[in-house]
């Protein structure tokens, strides 16, 4: 017996879709926390790498080069000597960081319910 398709309720997602572009920018490994770090401020490359340890220097340049080109990051020279660039979030890039607030919330419900679960089958 074959069931019949039914009709999706929600609006569908293109690729000119607000949450495809929304996530074409929030979805790479590690760009929520870049996002997450700049958001109190200006930060250098290095005091990044110290903000995320995991991450490599050639993965936070990548995604640092991607989101600039997104306007999502400003990337500004300093004139010191030696020359220093510093990072951080443009107008877009601040409107970024409530949805990221908002799963980090989502993400602390969900271990704390995880943590009571394994604290139950242990």
């Amino acid at each position: 017996m074959v069931l019949p398709m039914r009709k999706n309720q929600s609006r569908p997602v293109h690729n000119d879709c607000p949450l495809s572009i929304c996530m074409d920018i929030l979805g790479g490994a590690w760009t929520p926390e870049i996002i997450w770090y700049l958001h109190g401020g200006a930060r250098r490359f290095s005091e990044l790498q110290h903000d995320i340890p995991m991450i490599s220097a050639k993965v936070l340049s990548s995604r640092l080069r991607k989101l600039v080109i997104k306007k999502v990051v400003n990337r500004v020279v300093k004139p010191t000597s030696p020359p220093s660039v510093e990072y951080s979030l443009t107008d877009l890039g601040q409107e970024l960081v409530p949805v990221i607030d908002a799963i980090v919330k989502v993400g602390h419900k969900i271990k704390l319910r995880n943590d009571a679960e394994h604290m139950v089958a242990g």
